[in-house]
């Protein structure tokens, strides 16, 4: 191994990183001599359990991102950049997928990956350049993907956002909130409050389960692969000034799944002012039409669009009432009440007539 690869081990304080050791290993194959020996490397946290990793010196330095994944959640990555992604010839919008390393007891997945140039969009001042070069990009995943052998396949390890999702989580959803009561449970009289008021919303939205499933599967079009959580972050644009030419890519597929378009395409709406979407949504509906696909009217996409953040929203109730019911955890009806506040501010994506 490299001085520089031996060092490394170094720079994380008190080897706090589980498998680093293994990682440290894989980085010796992609930073190979005469990349890596001798030369300095430094690392940078970016965020919880991802570094930026710079090695080389001035005209030949090489920048990676590392990122440690649960188990399941790495080899999600690994079939879409290796496997569904080039099958959909789109593996050049997405990084490529250097190296793996596993922690040697298993609890662990370190993923290293080319560091991608570009910005991502900006959802309060949006480029229309920039926009609609993630929005083609968007829109061929949705109509590429959409009844190819790529779908069953990512159904089987991934799962699906769609119909089922919705009923699944709002299920779920309600059986811990209502478990979150005494004996096992004793919420203070406002903590009571706000469960009996997320409990009458779920009740509402269970009671639409069937016209919602019937909506989506009238209008909402094949199932198709999704990248599963596209905020504007999520997506990257490079700028060649030179060639007048912009390059979009996506990033964090930890939610990939399958499902219909509307999903994804309501994450990304959702992101900006509503001025904004209307114009945005026209690139998508044109970035279809090429493909020969169409848009249903603006009530029946509010509806969806609605319905994938009620999802969403279920599945975030979840896991807040899990903890309080099996760990007492403090921080709990702090992020019930932030569900609410979501609840309360939801707004229809598009303006109807």
């Amino acid at each position: 191994m490299s001085r520089a690869i031996a060092t490394l081990r170094t720079l994380v304080p008190g080897t706090a990183e589980p498998g680093w050791r293994e990682l440290c290993d894989a980085l010796a194959d992609v930073l190979d001599g005469s990349s890596a020996n001798g030369r300095p490397i430094e690392l940078d946290r970016l965020k919880s359990r991802v570094y930026r990793l710079r090695a080389g010196e001035n005209g030949t330095v090489r920048s990676l991102v590392v990122k440690r994944y649960d188990p399941w959640l790495a080899r999600r990555n690994e079939l879409v950049l290796r496997r569904w992604l080039p099958a959909l010839d789109l593996s050049d919008r997405a990084p490529r997928l250097l190296a793996t390393a596993v922690e040697r007891g298993g609890a662990w997945a370190w993923h290293v990956y080319e560091d991608l140039a570009g910005d991502p969009l900006d959802p309060q001042d949006p480029d229309p350049l920039q926009v609609e070069a993630v929005v083609d990009v968007i829109a061929t995943l949705h109509t590429r993907a959409a009844g190819h052998a790529v779908v069953p396949q990512c159904r089987h390890f991934c799962g699906s956002l769609g119909a089922g999702f919705f009923a699944a989580n709002v299920r779920d959803a309600i059986a811990v909130l209502e478990a979150l009561a005494p004996p096992r449970i004793e919420p203070t009289p406002a903590q009571g409050e706000l469960r009996g008021r997320l409990l009458d919303r779920l009740y509402r939205l269970r009671g639409e389960i069937g016209a919602r499933t019937a909506l989506l599967e009238a209008w909402g079009g094949p199932d198709t692969l999704l990248h599963g959580d596209l905020w504007t972050t999520n997506a990257l644009v490079h700028s060649d000034q030179a060639r007048g030419t912009r390059v979009a890519r996506l990033i964090d597929w930890d939610h990939a799944a399958v499902g219909p378009a509307t999903y994804d395409l309501s994450t990304f709406l959702y992101r900006f002012p509503k001025a904004e979407r209307p114009w945005i949504l026209e690139m998508y509906a044109r970035a279809l039409r090429r493909a020969g696909w169409r848009l249903p009217s603006v009530r029946e996409l509010n509806a969806m669009f609605e319905t994938a953040e009620y999802a969403r929203y279920a599945s975030r109730i979840i896991w807040p009432a899990v903890a309080l019911l099996e760990e007492r955890a403090a921080w709990g009806f702090d992020q019930l009440a932030e569900v609410e506040r979501w609840f309360d501010a939801l707004e229809l994506v598009l303006p109807e007539p």
